[in-house]
């Protein structure tokens, strides 16, 4: 099962970076074996002045939470959508590999990111590309959204109870008398009052047609009966009924506007299917659009803050470790022997919970060390 979270870290190089990936590679695997390991190379990128560096690196923690809260965005979303489909949900991909592989065999872009630019342009360039990115979800997501509150609105009036509900499926033609002087009316009884009902409709106003009334449905709460009357005391009989407890539900029998409800509906179902599916198509090739984009800013960010960290010229390794819970103590401490750096002792902290508390970022270990949340 691919990991869900990954460290980036990089060591300075003192002698050769080959060896000091021999030696990296030789403590994992004697005492942390289940411990992935992945170099992760990061091209040879425009310095620029420290000043630049600097100013870089103070904007690189809260790019990185907006870029990976984009991802997060757009991978929920998928998820909703693979659930509301039923449809299983695959590997997500940049160009067809495995965001995983992607990350682990990552490749610097050079056409899309030329290496001769300077950093904080390339920075901006990948932040200008997200947010394009995550406007456009807001707008798709949107629309789709709209379609299915309107297709939920129609399906509660469908499945609500028989106060609220879309009545046209229940009434039949011959269930409704309409005439000069005669009208039949539809009343929502409370299921423990229709002996009262029963009992009662008949007096409730004059010109009531006895036995008029007959039970058509009946749900969890209420049943829905027909009375028949005089057209000219239906407003009395409305009141009258209200006054018992009975509702008296406004319904004109049509069967064109009942042929049109319907195909609204299955229009909506197809819309609302459509949509899902081009929203779909969009969320999968999206993120691994975004994703590209992140790795590559996570390799910058690993380049600024090793020049800073090591300073000049460019002599560090970088790697990608994907650490048990149980591992990480121990991986932490391979990693700060194999800085060689004599002062560890003062990055080191008895508290591991503030430790903990930094997620891992560069300044609490003596390398340079952040997190990676795929999910």
């Amino acid at each position: 099962m691919a990991a869900l979270r990954y460290w980036m870290v990089s060591l300075p190089v003192q002698n050769s970076a080959s060896s000091l990936w021999s030696r990296l590679q030789e403590s994992i695997s004697k005492r942390s074996f289940d411990t992935p390991l992945y170099r992760f190379n990061v091209p040879n990128l425009r310095v620029g002045t420290l000043d630049s560096l600097l100013s870089l690196s103070d904007d690189l923690l809260k790019s990185n939470s907006f870029i990976e809260g984009v991802s997060h965005k757009i991978r929920r979303q998928i998820e909703e959508l693979e659930k509301a489909s039923g449809v299983e949900g695959g590997a997500l991909t940049v160009d067809g590999v495995p965001v995983e592989t992607y990350l682990t065999r990552f490749v610097w872009d050079e056409a899309k990111y030329p290496t001769m630019s300077p950093l904080r342009e390339t920075v901006d360039n990948i932040h200008v590309q997200i947010a394009k990115i995550e406007d456009d979800l807001k707008v798709r997501a949107a629309e789709y959204n709209t379609v299915r509150s309107q297709l939920n609105a129609i399906n509660r009036k469908q499945t609500g109870s028989l106060a609220v509900r879309e009545l046209s499926d229940l009434v039949k033609p011959e269930d409704i008398i309409t005439s000069e002087h005669l009208v039949t009316l539809l009343a929502v009884v409370p299921k423990y009052s229709q002996k009262d009902w029963l009992s009662s409709y008949e007096t409730l106003a004059t010109y009531v047609v006895p036995r008029s009334s007959k039970k058509l449905h009946e749900d969890n709460e209420y049943a829905l009966y027909t009375v028949t009357l005089f057209r000219r005391i239906a407003d009395n009989f409305k009141t009258s009924a209200r006054e018992k407890g009975f509702q008296i539900r406004d319904f004109e029998y049509s069967p064109e506007a009942h042929d049109d409800r319907k195909k609204e509906l299955q229009k909506l179902m197809q819309d609302l299917e459509n949509m899902r599916s081009s929203l779909l198509q969009w969320c999968y090739a999206s993120y691994g659009e975004v994703f590209s984009s992140w790795m590559h800013f996570c390799a910058v960010r690993v380049f600024a803050e090793s020049i800073l960290r090591y300073g000049l010229p460019p002599s560090f390794l970088s790697a990608v470790l994907a650490p048990s819970p149980k591992a990480e103590k121990k991986v932490r401490a391979i990693l700060s022997e194999l800085c060689g750096d004599a002062s560890n002792s003062l990055w080191a902290s008895e508290d591991d919970a503030s430790l903990a508390g930094l997620g891992g970022e560069a300044d609490a270990y003596p390398y340079v060390s952040f997190t990676i949340n795929i999910i």
